[in-house]
């Protein structure tokens, strides 16, 4: 898409709008405000991650739908301004430092707790070449996935974008092999031609492998 298609494509959007009008740093708010309204991701949410955090729309809703002592944590490759009660690490997720300085964080105001809630709104940096783009997406949502066996408690919710494509029917398998329980969600602010879809599972399997 040409700079100029999508300077017009964002002027013409109404959930651009409706963000700026209602302080929402991106669009993406309202997906992840749907998918709450829906799935009450964080009616019992103590402990968030946030993947794929900035701009930091996911973490503006996390914090004012979670309870004021609930604790949030966010990591992008990308700076992110900062938010009052929001821990956030920089740096890419796929390498192992990385993930090692935000598990650290975890365990710093935890104590090693389980967290109740982790939401994967990660894509990559899109090439143009379909294939590669699918490829790395799905590792991305793999790495997601491991995250979460790690992390998530057992009775935890765990939200991962991916897209429709290549080894998208893999992941689904495993990740249904992994939960108990599977929901494939399109919010209403998705847009219509996008290939992107939410999976929302709960109900961790500590023994699948």
């Amino acid at each position: 898409m040409s700079k100029k298609n999508w300077v017009h494509r964002q002027r013409q959007d109404p959930y651009v709008k409706q963000a700026q009008e209602q302080g929402w740093r991106a669009r993406s708010a309202f997906k992840l405000l749907e998918l709450d309204d829906t799935e009450k991701l964080f009616d019992n949410a103590k402990r968030v991650v946030d993947l794929g955090a900035a701009p930091g729309a996911w973490c503006q809703v996390a914090r004012a739908r979670c309870r004021s002592q609930s604790q949030v944590y966010a990591l992008d490759v990308l700076e992110m301004a900062p938010i009052e009660g929001v821990v956030f690490v920089q740096g890419d997720f796929r390498e192992p430092e990385v993930l090692t300085a935000f598990e650290d964080a975890l365990r710093g105001s935890g104590a090693g707790e389980k967290v109740d809630l982790v939401l994967s709104d990660m894509a990559p940096n899109i090439s143009g070449i379909g294939p590669s783009d699918q490829a790395k997406s799905m590792d991305l949502a793999e790495l997601a996935l491991a995250f979460a066996h790690d992390w998530l408690h057992t009775q935890g919710v765990f939200v991962v974008k991916v897209f429709q494509g290549a080894g998208f029917d893999a992941f689904l398998t495993e990740l249904r092999r992994s939960f108990q329980s599977v929901k494939s969600k399109k919010p209403k602010a998705s847009r219509a031609e996008s290939r992107e879809m939410y999976l929302v599972a709960r109900g961790l399997n500590t023994t699948a492998s």
